[in-house]
Formats: C-alpha cells, structure tokens, sequence
C-alpha cells in the first residue's frame, strides 16, 4: 500500500499500516464500541479539516478531538486522506439525508423545492463545514469531490423527470435542471450563509431565489419560504 499524497514529516502519522482482516471487521462493525469509535474519529476529523484546513490538520489534532489514542486511528483508518474521504462521504449523506427528510409530504414540486432548500440551508448554517470540505476535496481528493456532487445530482434526476411527466415541471433534461438548481442552492448559502456568518438565509433572498426556481420550474407556480420560525411570505410567478 501507498500513501496518496506526500505529507510533512509529522503531518499525518506513521505511513500506511498492514491491518488484520479481524481487526478491520471488528473496527468496521455497524454495531458495538467499535463503530462508536470510528464515528467519533469521523466527527473530530470534520471538526479538525474545518477549522485548520486539509494540509495543517494532522492525525494527532483528530485522535486528540476525539478522545481517543492515536494507534486507535489505525485501526479504522490508513491514513489522513482515507479519514477525509470519509467526512466528504459523511457530510455527503448527511446532507441528503436532511433534504430529503425537509421535502417529505410536499404536494408539488415546487413545494420540494422551497422544503428541500430550507433543510439544505439548516443544514450548512449548522455545518460549515460542508463547503470549506467539500472546497478542499478539489485539491485534495478530486474523485471525492466528483461523487458527493454526482450522488446529489442522481437522488435529484428522478423526482424531476417523474415531476416532468405529471405536467408538473416544463419538459427538459432532468439531469441538466438538476445540476442547475444545485448550483443555486451551493451559491446562495455560500453567499449569505458562510459569508455572512448567518444562521439562515434572509427572507427577501429565500422569496427571490424561490420566484427564480418557479420560473425554471415554468407553469403557474406558487413558491413561499419557510425557515422553520413560522414566518412565512407567499411569493407567486407565472
């Protein structure tokens, strides 16, 4: 095995290690002390990339957040950038996940929309981490970075082509509109949220970027913005 990247003496821990197939199942285990540990090292390596960046956070800095020794690492982890990989991953599912659960029991596709928007922006204003990540993966791990959008872009290609065909959503291709509403959303809470240190995007933003999405959508449309503090402003497009 070798490393991927070459790393300062001291940045990342002794090289790659040989591990016991027992030990990595033991390690890997979805259930037990185990995946509790690695879950630990998964959170603190979030935590670590976020704050001191991908080349100047080390193995030392995440076993310290985590409370755990640092040969503990090796046991769930080859090196540094396999332990980055898997907060991309991490975040990746997380993300989805908090989409998909905000969408739940929208009537409309617009609907899903403004939902899955408001869950995306919870999401990053609790997790800056997400975008100062996923901007490093560019660098540091290209094909991470390729399947966390790429997995965002498939989960979006379906609900829109069954929303195309029910007359909901103006005839195209799915998969172009999918990757153009992401790109709005990724903006949108780059600029208001991160930038601006903010908890939520601003109302006036939300209604604006809502009447933008309606009008891509096409048809008559209704979009209204919601951030989960029950002040709600209805905004229509035609």
């Amino acid at each position: 095995m070798t490393n991927d990247f070459p790393v300062r003496p001291g940045a990342s821990g002794p090289p790659d290690l040989e591990r016991a197939e027992s030990v990595v199942a033991v390690a890997r285990s979805s259930k037990g002390k185990g995946a509790r540990t690695r879950s630990k090292l998964v959170q603190a390596a979030e935590e670590v990339f976020y704050t001191y960046g991908y080349y100047d956070a080390s193995i030392v800095k995440i076993t310290e957040a985590a409370s755990v020794a640092q040969g503990t690492f090796y046991v769930y982890f080859r090196s540094k950038k396999e332990i980055f990989d898997e907060v991309v991953g991490d975040l990746n599912r997380r993300v989805r996940h908090a989409m998909s659960e905000a969408a739940r029991g929208a009537t409309s596709r617009l609907e899903a929309e403004r939902l899955g928007f408001a869950g995306f922006f919870r999401f990053t204003s609790e997790h800056p981490a997400l975008y100062r990540v996923i901007r490093q993966a560019e660098f540091v791990s290209p094909g991470a970075l390729r399947n966390h959008y790429e997995k965002v872009a498939e989960g979006y290609v379906a609900p829109l082509r069954e929303a195309m065909d029910a007359g909901d959503v103006t005839p195209g291709d799915p998969m172009i509109l999918a990757w153009l509403l992401m790109a709005i959303g990724e903006s949108v809470g780059l600029r208001w949220i991160i930038w601006d240190e903010a908890k939520a995007v601003p109302p006036e933003v939300f209604d604006e970027m809502m009447v933008i999405i309606a009008r891509m959508l096409g048809g008559e449309t209704r979009g209204t913005y919601s951030d989960g503090t029950g002040d709600d402003t209805a905004t229509t497009a035609g």
